[in-house]
């Protein structure tokens, strides 16, 4: 293993050696030509600057080059040179900061004000401050770093002003001191790192809840998205709830998480669209998909087959009767996986049924009760059938689903089809559906009965899991999943581009879930190319779709 370098814009700037690392001039290092990666090295730039353009920043940035890993790097120095970059992550960091001053007991307070800190490789004189300093060098991975204080500990209203990137001139003697203890602390602790993969082209953010008890991905297909995105040079975390604030370190974010509005999903996705990432499911989404009041109104408005529904207030429920026949289901606007829908089979139950559901939603939708073995589910990616399944009903009971005492879900069995094996006019009519929402990723639940298709929920966040959804394609229906996110990526930077003209965007392909897959479309592809004996009537009802899909990235 070679040493680690100590990079320096003079050698009087870090004057004397040590057995655990060499010293070399800036200049000196940018020469050196024989240089070869070596995931062991690492570069500690400690020049006097390290703005833009500058021999610090060069430093840093020839030192990834070379496969060393760089302390700073690059991405640090960028983000550190503006309040701008680094705001997000202030509100877990001014956290950290009053956890660590609610224990003053602990150690004696600083005989002077406390305007700032000092950070040396995440190491600090006042050990109250330790678990902030780690987290500091965790997020900017800098040698020195400054946090300025504004406000008073006393006054209970301390938080960090700023954070400042600090060369090895910037410090006194006893610093100096501090810094040299801390450095050989580091490099003694150092251990090689494995082999790197190449670096990923972009990084993605799967939200997800490792205890939800019935997620729309298990953690061995979340796994599954994971490899997917390594494949194409997607590096994939999952994240959790509370890392609301590291959003913008990502390129898109994917959520895998039981959507509904006045929830956190909704937030992560909200923030993920006005920092103009590619997000799934975005915000216009989750609040049409979500309730169900919304969704009957809509299918009705745009002529989509539905069963009859009626929208219930307290004051209709005497008339309810006289618009439906028993049974008739129940439905509060946001429920998911058969929560909040039930069935009454006569008045008794109807009373007694709104009565509790009422004192949780003051609308309520009832339903002609059409009773099936199966429900179609149509997965949807992009306006393209992603897969095929058919849900059966859970043995003795009227759902796919059913809702255990113990709080548990029993789940029917499932068939899944290769696209074009399912039915064109289930492939049609779950995209006439989804096609009203946007150009995300749905899950369209159809009832096939002998007066035709109905539609009964057009899900956001549908499930995606081993042995179920990807019985067919396999790992190729994570891959779709991950190609959609690059290709909405290069859209987005295309897009954004100002130094170059931008390419047609439109020649970047849509995902497809498998090439058989267009053949089961070509009824559709006939009537959007104007052929076909139904034209007349698919052009005027393609004419008249709301265009949902591009509102829903206004925010970007």
């Amino acid at each position: 293993m070679k040493k680690p370098v100590i990079i320096v814009s003079r050698p009087s700037d870090f004057a004397g050696g040590d057995r655990l690392y060499r010293i070399r001039a800036g200049c000196e290092y940018l020469a050196e030509r024989d240089q070869q990666k070596s995931d062991d090295d690492i570069a500690i730039n400690l020049c006097r600057s390290y703005r833009y353009g500058s021999l610090g920043y060069h430093c840093s940035l020839l030192a990834e080059a070379r496969g060393q890993i760089a302390l700073p790097p690059v991405e640090a120095i960028v983000d550190l040179s503006s309040k701008a970059t680094y705001r997000f992550t202030l509100p877990e960091l001014d956290a950290l900061l009053r956890k660590a001053l609610r224990r003053a007991g602990e150690a004696p307070l600083l005989s002077e004000p406390l305007r700032g800190l000092d950070i040396f490789f995440g190491q600090v004189s006042d050990q109250r401050f330790r678990e902030l300093a780690r987290r500091v060098f965790d997020l900017f991975r800098c040698p020195i770093l400054r946090l300025n204080f504004v406000g008073s500990a006393g006054a209970g209203d301390l938080r960090i002003a700023a954070i400042r990137l600090l060369s090895i001139r910037d410090l006194d003697a006893a610093r100096r001191e501090s810094f040299v203890r801390a450095l050989e602390s580091y490099l003694k602790s150092h251990r090689p790192m494995p082999q790197r993969d190449p670096p990923p082209r972009y990084d993605l953010a799967i939200l997800h809840d490792p205890t939800e008890p019935t997620p729309p991905s298990s953690p061995g297909a979340l796994r599954k998205f994971i490899q997917a995105g390594k494949s194409l040079g997607v590096r994939v975390e999952l994240i959790g709830k509370k890392d609301f604030q590291r959003i913008a370190e990502f390129d898109a974010l994917f959520i895998r998480e039981t959507t509904r509005t006045n929830h956190h999903t909704y937030r992560f996705a909200r923030r993920a669209a006005a920092a103009g990432l590619p997000v799934i499911d975005d915000p216009r989404s989750i609040t049409l998909c979500t309730n169900k009041v919304f969704l009957a109104d809509l299918l009705r408005a745009n002529g989509v087959p539905a069963p009859q529904s009626v929208i219930l207030d307290r004051s209709r429920l005497a008339s309810v009767e006289q618009e439906l026949d028993y049974p008739i289901v129940l439905k509060i606007p946001d429920g998911s996986f058969s929560r909040g829908v039930y069935k009454a089979q006569d008045r008794v139950e109807l009373r007694q049924l709104t009565d509790r559901l009422f004192a949780q939603s003051q609308i309520l939708l009832a339903q002609r009760y059409v009773p099936t073995t199966f429900d179609w589910r149509v997965g949807i990616l992009n306006r393209q059938p992603l897969f095929v399944c058919q849900y059966f009903m859970t043995r003795n009971h009227w759902q796919v689903n059913k809702l255990l005492k113990n709080g548990r879900l029993w789940t029917g069995s499932a068939r899944t089809f290769l696209v074009e094996d399912a039915p064109a006019e289930v492939l049609q009519v779950a995209l006439q559906a989804a096609n009203l929402i946007g150009d995300g990723l749905y899950g369209v639940d159809l009832k096939e009965t002998p007066d035709g298709l109905f539609i009964i929920e057009i899900n956001d966040n549908p499930n995606i899991d081993i042995d179920v959804e990807d019985a067919c394609l396999r790992d190729e229906i994570y891959r779709c999943v991950m190609r959609e996110f690059v290709r909405r990526i290069e859209a987005r930077e295309v897009s954004a581009s100002a130094f170059s003209p931008a390419p047609d965007v439109a020649r970047i392909e849509p995902v497809r879930a498998a090439p058989v897959a267009r053949r089961a479309l070509a009824p559709i592809a006939a009537v959007a190319a104007g052929s076909g004996s139904d034209h007349q009537s698919w052009s005027a009802w393609i004419g008249g779709l709301p265009k949902l899909g591009a509102a829903a990235e206004e925010d970007s």
